[in-house]
């Protein structure tokens, strides 16, 4: 059987390394901040490339504790894509800020330069709000065009937040994701390309002084001493029996199955490229495809491909069906923005097939040779 993400064989891959450390954790009895914590810590930011890296409880919490940090609340304008996961948009509202939506390039799915400088320009025309941030999302695990960005935000004296909750492992010129911006995040939910058996998450900044300050409103505000609150903060921590997992899978991750998640995105592209629209790829740019994700020629061309599919034991999915604009929460809200044509058709056409490390390449063709079959009869 075909699965759109197989954990349990991750597992019994893994099986004696994980099994050995989470039993040093039960041995050692530290259950919260062991010294599993730092080192995973230590060993992310060294992959990353980055002076500090600091665990939380989740990747929203990681951004809600940088946007915190930063001290952005009501009034304030941060700009996010269109077409993310709800979370991006979230944190923004949770400080009481508004987050304006950017729409996406359709090749790569990510916030798009041009049209993130119009809304900033925008904004500060209509002197209701106070540009104060851009959260690109490094979506399906393609890093966002961070150095454009870079250049925009510093033109307007914005700070970034790199979302890397999907990046990790992938790459701009050598450069790592969750290395960009003056900070950016990550989550090790379980499907992500480096995920734990619950939640988690982690910032990470070269920022001594943001660092410090992040580091004390994760755990309550704390100051010196955790009796001694200077701040109101979170209770927002990486336990350290998921650090002890992820020690184990961070450096199996790096050894191989990054590798393995490219190599199942170059057979599906290359059996699927002449009938459909595959991931885009820009020069320079190195996805960790934590989502595979194809472009159908129509919303109702999706609901066959996907129905049949499923008839056949694959399974499928929907990232996303609904932009940040049209979510219910912000109907009402100044944010909205209907003329985002990109995002708004994505919804509609976009479709992620299954890839993981642990995927057989005859699955991969297996899987293309039904969608070629399905779609060379196009009456849809």
């Amino acid at each position: 059987m075909i699965k759109f993400k197989d954990l349990q064989a991750q597992y019994q891959q893994l099986k004696p390394q994980i099994d050995a450390a989470i039993q040093e954790v039960l041995d050692e009895g530290n259950f919260i901040n062991g010294r599993q914590v730092r080192a995973f810590e230590e060993q992310l930011a060294e992959y990353v490339g980055v002076k500090h890296c600091i665990s939380c409880a989740n990747g929203t919490d990681a951004m809600s504790l940088v946007l915190m940090a930063w001290g952005i609340k009501e009034g304030d304008a941060v700009f996010v894509p269109d077409f993310t996961f709800f979370a991006t948009a979230e944190v923004v509202a949770l400080q009481g800020a508004t987050p304006i939506f950017v729409d996406v390039r359709r090749d790569t799915f990510n916030i798009d330069v041009t049209k993130l400088e119009a809304a900033i320009e925008q904004t500060i025309k209509e002197g209701k709000l106070n540009p104060k941030a851009i959260i690109p999302v490094d979506l399906f695990g393609l890093p966002a065009d961070h150095l454009e960005i870079a250049t925009i935000a510093k033109k307007h004296s914005l700070l970034v937040l790199e979302d890397g909750a999907q990046g990790l492992g992938g790459s701009i010129n050598d450069k790592m994701a969750c290395s960009f911006g003056d900070a950016a995040t990550t989550s090790f939910f379980p499907a992500k390309p480096v995920g734990c058996y619950g939640d988690g998450g982690a910032i990470f900044t070269d920022n001594d002084g943001l660092a410090e300050v992040i580091k004390s409103l994760k755990v309550h505000g704390k100051g010196t001493d955790k009796y001694d609150n200077i701040r109101v903060g979170l209770n927002s921590r990486l336990d350290t029996i998921q650090a002890a997992i992820l020690n184990v899978k961070l450096q199996y991750f790096i050894e191989h199955e990054f590798n393995s998640l490219r190599k199942h995105a170059s057979t599906y592209h290359d059996h699927l490229n002449d009938i459909i629209e595959t991931p885009s790829i820009p020069t320079g740019f190195i996805s960790s495809f934590a989502q595979y994700t194809i472009k159908l020629k129509s919303k109702g061309e999706r609901a066959i491909l996907q129905m049949q599919l499923k008839s056949h034991g694959i399974p499928s999915h929907i990232y996303y069906p609904t932009p940040m604009h049209q979510q219910s929460i912000f109907s009402n809200h100044d944010c909205c923005n209907a003329t985002n044509i990109n995002s708004l058709e994505l919804c509609s056409i976009v479709l992620s097939l299954p890839i993981h490390p642990y995927l057989h390449q005859e699955d991969i063709i297996t899987i293309s040779q039904k969608i070629k079959t399905i779609l060379s009869n196009r009456n849809i």
